[in-house]
């Protein structure tokens, strides 16, 4: 089946900057641009030059980007009232940034015309049309975003189709409508952008640029392709000003899966998932675990019902498969759990309970006996391996922990002693470190290390901690969620004490041990062979 193409045009750098909580340096700029290259879009806008000295920068450093699908546009308003686009500053900033594309925004609300930029109707018609056409005149090509363009219409239809008509006759190759304020409606948004389809010229490519202020902003951008727009513009995550913009990691997969579009050179959707916690990452925000599509929960089942049904086909309760967009199918295990949920994850882990139904109920009813008590294995996979290879008998015990202390003083820096069994021998170990946490975690690695040496190559990475019964004030348990990664992996565990240093204790020691099971014999001493208990 022929699939109608879309063109994805990226402001995640210019427009999703504006968003609260979010400054990027220019080599996050330049990063994030070859990331969204490698996701295989049709533009990235990288920038207004000229507005910032970093923005200046970037397009200086962006000449020397090997980019392979991707174009780069810089991004300018019209020149100013009353100013020829020739002797404009704003346009010689931008044939400065000498991209191959230029967009420029105008207004299409007659409101705006008068309050924001306080001048005519027919001067506005002539910042549009000077300023293309300059553009042109340089060998630029030429995109034009009617900003405000829904509600202009809404407000004086006439007049906002003239803006649109004015950019056309001026040599704009495609021509953007903005939902800027965020406030419309699907319904609305298709019937207009068909009467614009039918208003200009066929070779006028036409475009939807859309916010979330609404939380429609997705659905207001697929309204817009069905009414026949083929350029969509948003950013990665919803990034954006306000509530946001259009979320390309949703809107993506929604155009190429369910409605016959294509946006992205062919495989390159199931990078996706990848560019969005990527993007995240640079960014140093905090990713939505639950997002449509990339999220980490995207594809999670808890109930045992639910999980009951995914064994036996997972289209019962997803709507695509997540290999698709590069995500994964994942199995929570809670309270809530069934036996399906152990018999799901075990398959992660290479045993059968299917096998051995005695020991799956054994552990379902650990799980949630621990679960009543504090613990919770949801973003602990690796401490319900452990509990999973004990249940069936599997589980080695690479040491015995025997006692630990730790002191804290007003000056200096804390201190921790643990004493551990390995085989016949008992190992008594001391270390301080920057924090009791890591005084403890030096220690244990300390005893350890002479007998484990890949335990050289685990490094923490994160560290959690959440108080459970808040009404008990200091007396409150609590749990501490640790992830550990050896450079190619990582893992997370949890621990459940009455304060945060017992806490700690659990989930290093399931840290140390999970990483210990899963590496190879042939990784390990013949003497840590031998020694295992």
């Amino acid at each position: 089946m022929e699939h109608t193409r879309v063109e994805i045009y990226d402001t995640t750098l210019r427009d999703g900057a504006q968003g609260e909580g979010l400054a990027y340096s220019v080599e996050d700029k330049l990063k994030i641009a070859r990331c969204l290259d490698d996701l295989g879009v049709a533009y990235i806008e990288g920038g207004w030059p000229g507005a910032n000295p970093k923005d200046v920068e970037f397009f200086e450093r962006a000449r020397s980007l090997e980019l392979k699908t991707a174009t780069l546009v810089a991004f300018g308003s019209t020149c100013r009232a009353n100013v020829s686009a020739a002797d404009d500053v704003v346009v010689r900033g931008l044939l400065a940034a000498e991209t191959p594309i230029i967009t420029i925004f105008g207004k299409a609300w007659d409101f705006h015309v008068d309050v924001a930029i306080k001048t005519t109707l027919d001067e506005n018609l002539r910042m549009i049309s000077d300023t293309i056409q300059q553009l042109r005149s340089h060998g630029r090509r030429v995109f034009y975003d009617a900003e405000h363009f829904f509600d202009g219409y809404r407000a004086n239809a006439e007049y906002a189709l003239s803006t649109l008509q004015a950019a056309a006759k001026a040599g704009a190759e495609t021509i953007i409508l903005c939902d800027t304020n965020g406030g419309s409606l699907p319904e609305h948004i298709g019937e207009i952008v068909r009467v614009v389809r039918a208003s200009l010229p066929a070779t006028v490519r036409v475009g939807i640029h859309t916010h979330n202020d609404s939380e429609l902003a997705i659905a207001n951008a697929l309204a817009a392709v069905e009414a026949g727009a083929t350029h969509v513009q948003g950013t990665i995550n919803g990034y954006g000003e306000r509530c946001g913009n259009a979320n390309l990691c949703s809107i993506i997969p929604n155009l190429e899966l369910k409605m016959n579009y294509r946006c992205l050179p062919d495989g390159n959707l199931r990078l996706l998932t990848h560019a969005s916690r990527y993007v995240n990452e640079v960014a140093n925000l905090v990713p939505n675990e639950r997002a449509a599509f990339v999220g980490r929960s995207a594809f999670a089942h808890k109930g045992g019902i639910h999980v009951s049904a995914v064994v036996r086909s997972k289209e019962t309760y997803e709507h695509i498969h997540p290999e698709d967009v590069g995500n994964e199918t994942r199995v929570l295990v809670s309270d809530q759990a069934g036996v399906s949920n152990i018999r799901f994850k075990a398959e992660d882990l290479g045993d059968d309970f299917g096998r051995s139904p005695e020991a799956a109920r054994r552990l379902l009813s650990q799980l949630k006996d621990l679960e009543h008590r504090g613990y919770q294995f949801e973003d602990a996979d690796a401490s319900f391996q452990l509990l999973a290879l004990g249940a069936l008998g599997k589980r080695r015990r690479f040491f015995e922990p025997v006692d630990y202390r730790v002191w804290i003083s007003s000056v200096g820096e804390p201190e921790a002693v643990v004493r551990l069994k390995i085989g016949d021998q008992e190992q008594h170990t001391a270390s301080g470190g920057v924090g009791p946490a890591h005084a403890l975690d030096l220690a244990l690695r300390k005893a350890l290390r002479p007998h484990y040496p890949i335990i050289e190559t685990f490094h923490l990475i994160d560290f959690k901690v959440r108080i459970l019964d808040g009404e008990h004030a200091t007396a409150a348990k609590t749990r501490v969620h640790v992830e550990t990664s050896d450079g190619l992996r990582s893992w997370n565990t949890v621990g459940v004490g009455e304060n945060i240093i017992a806490a700690t204790w659990e989930a290093l020691l399931d840290s140390i041990e999970y990483g210990l099971h899963s590496t190879p014999a042939s990784s390990e001493t013949p003497r840590a062979q031998a020694q295992r208990i």
